[in-house]
């Protein structure tokens, strides 16, 4: 826990300086990174850009402008490395994993079903939200969905966060410190379910290549 807080603390510092540095073009870079699988918790980069719209130094329309844009195009990234990247990682070396074309129909038939739901809720859960685009191209969702249902759930954070922030203050790190107590808990029960459905997956399939 110590380990992970320092982390924060460190990702937390550097976010300060590159959004302090490079102003808006800060908060959308950082951003960009937060949507892929770069630990950077918008926890950390949204409350500070509110403390500084606070401060007069920056535009809260324009700060949700570049982070929510930020978000779609790191998410983007994440769901084309997953749509034209992991099919044939799974097609290929899934066998290793005992995954195989039947889990990528599973997958696809989930997003063209419930992918809408999932990729908007996925955007207020903390570590889901760094990963969920990877699936979601692995599944093909709908672009035009993907990128509508990205962009709504991203700027309704990012609003929120930066609010909470701008009414914060010189206390904007109290969202941070707060946050830890939800991501790392959150982090540990996500791993502790997907090892569980990981191993059940496992089984299930062994049992059937047993028959």
């Amino acid at each position: 826990m110590a380990i992970i807080s320092e982390a924060l603390g460190y990702i937390g510092l550097m976010s300060v300086n590159i959004i302090s540095f490079l102003g808006y073009g800060g908060v959308f870079f950082l951003m960009v990174l937060e949507s892929m699988v770069f630990p950077v918790p918008s926890e950390l980069v949204m409350p500070f850009a509110g403390f500084l719209i606070a401060n007069g130094k920056m535009s809260f329309l324009f700060v949700i402008i570049f982070s929510s844009l930020g978000s779609l195009v790191g998410s983007l990234i994440s769901y084309y490395i997953g749509r034209y990247g992991g099919n044939k990682v799974i097609l290929k070396f899934g066998k290793y994993m005992f995954l195989d074309e039947t889990d990528l129909m599973k997958t696809e038939k989930w997003f063209s079903e419930r992918g809408e739901k999932t990729v908007f809720i996925s955007r207020f859960i903390p570590v889901v939200r760094h990963l969920i685009s990877i699936p979601a191209g692995i599944g093909k969702m709908n672009f035009k969905k993907f990128c509508f249902y990205t962009i709504i759930g991203a700027a309704m954070w990012n609003t929120f966060l930066a609010y909470i922030g701008f009414l914060l203050g010189k206390n904007w790190e109290l969202v941070k410190h707060y946050s830890e107590f939800i991501s790392i808990p959150t982090a540990i029960i996500l791993a502790i379910v997907c090892s569980y459905f990981i191993y059940r997956h496992i089984r299930n399939k062994m049992n059937k290549s047993r028959i």
